[in-house]
């Protein structure tokens, strides 16, 4: 596990708390992360991938690689919002 004071983004205070994560491709996945390293791979527990359909497919322990990583936040204290720059014709 990776420490790196020089490092863009703190991963340490998100250890052992749910994080969800979004992979290239679409993919989003929400799980407990356990482990880290520089190149953003990520160990994450119970994990559980988003599926379009609205469902949930049960992943468990998981690895996801580093260069497939586009987003990390923590699953607390977020929320989704409507998009503000959606016009009503745009909706239809």
């Amino acid at each position: 596990m990776a420490h790196n004071q020089n490092s863009a983004i703190n991963l340490a205070r998100l250890l052992d708390k749910s994080i969800e994560v979004k992979l290239a491709g679409g993919r989003e996945i929400q799980g407990v992360l356990k482990g880290y390293d520089q190149l953003l791979n990520l160990v994450l527990d119970e994990a559980e991938e988003r599926l379009r359909d609205a469902g949930l497919r049960k992943l468990g322990l998981m690895v996801c690689r580093g260069n497939s990583v586009m987003v990390v936040l923590p699953s607390d204290g977020t929320e989704a919002i409507e998009n503000p720059f959606l016009t009503n014709e745009a909706m239809l």
